[in-house]
């Protein structure tokens, strides 16, 4: 257990010190900062689109980071043979999948968490359909302050005792957005106490919640990839069994009663449509708490037979 938990953490930090990483966030966070102003253009609820596209905005940097972050993990090491030192402590194999799996994990919970709280926020604002639509200055000054305070303390940390700028921003910003969206939970656009009037929907919440089980298997797909092949097909085969998993009712489901490959196929390829809420947000339905249990432990189940597949291939694969 000592093996694994120092394995997961140098590989926490070492995806948090890679600028890809850095460089996804930032661009989530930008996109999530203008997208009350680009979900003007339907016929009905405008704030129905822009929940939804935060949600897809949230699911593709976690995808993205998970690919980057495993291949740079685990793809990386091998091409440059550091992989030999730790291998030769003895670290176990399995052991050592299972610590990146973590580690990369960890990485993607926190992007995942950092962009939640900046998809709450750009929903609490709301979109704006006019110009006389009002601005919600709680929530610009308060991601004003968050910017700001971040950078300057990050500034001042990586000066002074030369800390990493990329990853202590990253952690840094993660801290002030929990009090960011605490005040929020709070205070109204009226600078009120008024938590009933928070804009805050449990829905959003569980939203999130449920991408988040359906990054962990793409963090399990990516490790198990990157653990034989290098980045650029990892980088395919993830995309291509992403886009699979959110059409696989259509792609192999309505052949399954008929076609043996279309059994296999949905087998073999995860059914990424259960993890996403779009029908609920346009109907204004709820999402029970079963079927958010339900889907974790679809979701774990699907995650431990990756790993356990990712296992198998690494077992064999020469790293010297």
């Amino acid at each position: 257990m000592n093996k694994l938990f120092t394995i997961a953490k140098n590989t926490f930090i070492e995806t948090l010190r890679q600028p890809v990483y850095f460089v996804i966030i930032i661009g989530a966070l930008f996109l999530f900062a203008i997208s009350p102003s680009l979900t003007m253009y339907t016929m009905d609820d405008d704030n129905k689109l822009l929940r939804e596209i935060g949600l897809s905005t949230l699911f593709i940097t976690s995808l993205f980071i998970a690919i980057f972050s495993a291949s740079g993990a685990v793809a990386e090491e091998i091409e440059d043979k550091t992989i030999l030192t730790v291998l030769s402590k003895p670290v176990q194999r399995p052991i050592f999948i299972l610590a990146k799996f973590f580690g990369v994990a960890l990485a993607v919970a926190l992007a995942h968490y950092i962009c939640t709280i900046a998809l709450l926020m750009a929903i609490r604002h709301g979109c704006i359909e006019t110009v006389s639509d009002p601005v919600d200055w709680t929530v610009v000054l308060t991601a004003t302050v968050i910017v700001v305070l971040t950078l300057l303390l990050t500034t001042f940390l990586n000066y002074a005792y030369d800390w990493k700028f990329s990853s202590t921003v990253v952690v840094l910003f993660a801290i002030f957005c929990t009090l960011g969206i605490i005040f929020l939970s709070f205070i109204d656009r009226q600078w009120q106490f008024n938590p009933s009037n928070n804009r805050i929907n449990s829905l959003d919440i569980f939203g999130s919640v449920l991408l988040f089980m359906a990054s962990l298997i793409i963090v399990a797909l990516a490790v198990a990839l990157s653990s034989r092949f290098n980045i650029v097909v990892t980088l395919s085969a993830c995309i291509g069994i992403f886009l699979l998993g959110l059409i696989s009712d259509y792609a192999f489901g309505r052949f399954a009663d008929t076609h043996l490959w279309a059994k296999i196929g949905r087998f073999l390829v995860p059914n990424l449509q259960i993890f996403w809420i779009s029908d609920a947000i346009y109907e204004g339905s709820t999402v029970p708490l079963k079927y958010i249990a339900i889907s974790a432990m679809y979701a774990v189940l699907y995650t431990t037979g990756i790993i356990l597949a990712a296992i198998s291939l690494f077992q064999r694969r020469q790293v010297g």
